[in-house]
């Protein structure tokens, strides 16, 4: 793995919450990839998204080495493109040899167009479409994950001419309530999403006459943001007594373990790093004990982070447009907001902030950030403390990079930001700011 930027290792509060090659000039200017954050918001404009490159690789080696020395057997990351997907995203994602998941025909139509190699990409969803199941047929990918027996009937369709039966893995509901927030809760037994135990016979009795459908995984997901990785081994457990139960009554062999991601990363300086390699060696550990009590075969592990690949690599930049104090908080009002990250109105996910052309002045208030929408939830930060910021600076938020840009919508009509890769001193624009007429662009009447 690459050695850090020497910058790095100058001092910054909160340093872990912001991309690795992240450094503050004597002047006080906030720098990340060698560039000027502040110039580049003035070079772009507002809301601008920027991107560290050497952040994004470095986590993905990090996760990479660590699964694959903690494991006897074979291992492979994919990263879960729902976090953030784009073409240049998803190349850096290739480059790095991971694979990628994907949960729609739109997050799959920018994995190809971006070259990405389709035999390393599985087709997560909970109500995939046939449209979409024929797409993911067509090119070829990996595997389909399937969530349900409505689902597993209209591959079998899909396949029943195949010469060469599309690899699946079966998405099971292991039952395990992970802390976290109910909204990002997805492995209890009334989620959403996966077979309930229940139903593993009647899929593999579908499996049985499915000569389109190789069964090669089982899958379970426990939800976003977790970090208490106990609930895992709990989770594998789970799987591999459902493969003894295959194996049992049906002749099935699986050949890997999916345990899902989710590991939690930090937003605020209260919470802990994510220690990827106590993960790996839980699971990886888990595994192999497991399989030797029951007499399986060593299988693959497989893991979907996606957050802690993206959150870090990311900041938003935004322009401070006005204030208002009321008689206990001072609000800022600023040009973005839930339009571009909705996590704070969503579920409470809180930030934190910093002013960019005045990293080391010494904090003076305590502010609200207010956004841009027609929403009085839309307050992006609550509680902040930050030296006595004035209308026109540039607003700094880390740890941006995850589920911002991927949920973000027009509302109220505001066109999505821009999108900025940085690396060596250099910027590369890999989205350009949404336009009045791409608003308009579907528009018929």
């Amino acid at each position: 793995m690459e050695s850090l930027p020497s910058q790095n290792r100058n001092p910054l509060p909160n340093a872990s919450l912001w991309p690795l090659t992240t450094s503050v000039d004597h002047g006080g200017r906030l720098i990340i990839g060698g560039c000027d954050v502040a110039a580049l918001a003035q070079q772009y404009g507002t809301p601008l998204y920027l991107f560290d490159e050497v952040t994004i690789r470095t986590a993905c080696r990090a996760c990479r080495t660590a699964f694959a020395a903690r494991h006897r057997g074979t291992t492979a990351v994919h990263y879960a493109g729902k976090a953030l997907l784009n073409v240049a995203i998803a190349q850096i994602i290739a480059d790095e040899g991971l694979g990628l998941d994907v949960v729609s025909g739109g997050e799959l139509y920018v994995a190809l167009r971006a070259g990405f190699p389709p035999q390393r990409i599985h087709m997560h969803g909970n109500a995939k479409t046939r449209a979409e199941l024929e797409q993911a047929l067509a090119a070829g990918i990996g595997q389909i994950i399937v969530d349900n027996l409505d689902e597993l009937d209209m591959l079998r369709r899909l396949t029943a001419n195949r010469s060469s039966p599309q690899p699946v893995a079966l998405r099971i509901a292991p039952d395990i309530a992970a802390d976290t927030h109910a909204h990002i809760q997805t492995g209890h037994a009334t989620s959403k999403f996966g077979l309930p135990l229940d139903a593993l016979d009647a899929a593999a009795e579908k499996l049985r006459t499915a000569s389109g459908i190789r069964l090669t995984g089982l899958h379970a997901h426990l939800g976003s943001q977790l970090f208490d990785i106990a609930p895992y081994a709990a989770a594998i457990e789970v799987l591999l007594d459902s493969a003894t139960r295959l194996r049992d009554r049906f002749g099935v062999l699986i050949e890997e373990i999916n345990a899902g991601g989710g590991i939690g990363v930090p937003y605020t300086a209260d919470q802990p790093l994510p220690d990827i390699d106590a993960w790996a060696a839980l699971l990886g550990d888990t595994l192999v004990r497991g399989c030797e009590r029951r007499g399986l075969p060593l299988m693959r592990l497989v893991i979907e982070p996606g957050r802690s690949i993206m959150a870090r690599a990311g900041i938003a930049l935004y322009t401070i447009v006005a204030t208002k104090m009321l008689p206990h908080m001072r609000f800022l009002h600023i040009d973005g907001g839930m339009g571009d990250n909705i996590r704070p109105a969503l579920y409470g996910a809180r930030y934190t902030a910093a002013l960019a052309e005045r990293m080391r002045d010494p904090v003076e208030e305590c502010v609200a950030i207010a956004g841009r929408y027609c929403e009085s939830g839309d307050v992006l930060i609550r509680d902040l403390m930050l030296p006595r910021a004035r209308v026109g600076e540039i607003l700094a938020v880390p740890v941006a990079g995850a589920y911002t840009l991927s949920m973000a919508s027009t509302y109220n009509l505001a066109p999505r930001p821009a999108v900025v890769l940085v690396n060596g001193g250099e910027a590369r624009l890999i989205q350009r700011r949404e336009t009045y007429e791409d608003l308009i662009v579907r528009d018929v009447g």
